[in-house]
């Protein structure tokens, strides 16, 4: 698994260089299609990317973007009204039948489908108008890890080529140096701190909700540690009454419109005496290291990787080996 995460940064420059003038060629399609709609598909690990695709589209491209589950066409047989929509599937296997009925039955209602997908061997490769590797190589370990980072990573340069702006492409042009930066920013001691425990929250809000819910599902998968990801905004509601002394939280922040508002909530908890494992250098927390002056699109990618290399330690600690995690397995095909 670390490993496999390490290879992140080699990894983007691989996407970049393969499929630049991919990413390219559709943002020029895109603004001349004008889609008033954009849809995503995916399930697990690829999903927490699209949910960072989402904030991303709608924060820098203003469109609503909606994920519909794949069982709407495979199980309930509906076929949804989606012309003129751009339909973005993602996948690291490509071979599971929801998937496949759901890009067909887009495909079909007049929806420009686009796949990110790791496979390029598989099924829904060639089921896509347009297919998009993500060149992360293959992953062995059962958890993903640079397929994750591949797959919002494609969505990054998606956003870039598509609103052809300056500062995204930058941002693109980053990421492979902030990804081999974040592999120096060692979470580890922050992080022994599960060890022992029973539950946490991950916390976050816009575009760090993604690697909140990534970092949840990576506890349960790795360490069988049961983690809830919550927005920064909805965790102060009923969620709250879980949070004190024994109870540690997760908080993951970025430098944009969401910082002070996170701040505000990671002050409320670390009030209510929890150990509150931050990247914002808020007082009372456990600070978690972060790579200085990313751009806000990069931040949550590189807070992912630092998690990575850190968490299969956790497991370790916990006794359980963090690249075959019991009752799973690398290619899960649903219906």
């Amino acid at each position: 698994m670390a490993r496999e995460a390490a290879e992140s940064g080699a990894a983007a420059r691989r996407q970049i260089a393969r499929c630049g003038p991919g990413f390219a060629a559709l943002g020029e399609r895109l603004r001349a299609l004008k889609p008033r709609l954009v849809v995503t598909c995916a399930r697990g690990s690829s999903d927490h990317a699209a949910y960072y695709g989402k904030y991303l589209i709608e924060t820098r491209l203003g469109l609503p973007v909606a994920s519909i589950g794949p069982s709407i066409a495979s199980l309930y047989d509906i076929r949804l009204q989606l012309d003129g929509a751009l339909f973005i599937v993602v996948s690291q296997s490509g071979r599971s039948p929801d998937l496949l009925r759901l890009v067909a039955s887009a495909r079909d209602s007049g929806a420009l489908v686009v796949g990110f997908v790791n496979d390029e061997t598989s099924p829904l490769a060639t089921s896509c108008d347009i297919f998009l590797p993500l060149c992360a190589g293959p992953e062995i370990s059962v958890a993903a890890t640079k397929s994750y980072l591949m797959s919002a990573f494609a969505f990054l340069q998606l956003a870039a080529h598509w609103r052809d702006d300056a500062a995204l492409h930058q941002a693109v042009a980053a990421t492979p140096q902030a990804f081999d930066d974040a592999m120096r920013c060692d979470w580890s001691d922050a992080l022994a701190r599960l060890t022992e425990v029973g539950g946490l929250y991950v916390i976050a809000r816009g575009l760090g909700n993604g690697a909140a819910l990534e970092m949840a599902l990576k506890c349960k998968e790795t360490c069988r540690l049961h983690a809830e990801a919550f927005s920064a905004a909805e965790v102060i509601h009923g969620p709250l009454a879980l949070v004190g002394p024994g109870f540690p939280v997760i908080a993951l922040t970025q430098h944009d419109a969401t910082e002070e508002s996170n701040r505000a909530v990671i002050e409320r908890m670390v009030s209510l005496g929890a150990p509150v494992l931050s990247t914002a250098a808020v007082n009372g927390t456990i600070a978690l290291p972060t790579v200085p002056n990313l751009a806000a699109e990069i931040a949550p990618l590189a807070q992912v990787l630092s998690f990575y290399l850190a968490i299969h330690k956790v497991a370790r600690a916990r006794g359980l080996d963090p690249d075959t995690p019991p009752n799973l397995k690398k290619v899960t095909e649903t219906v």
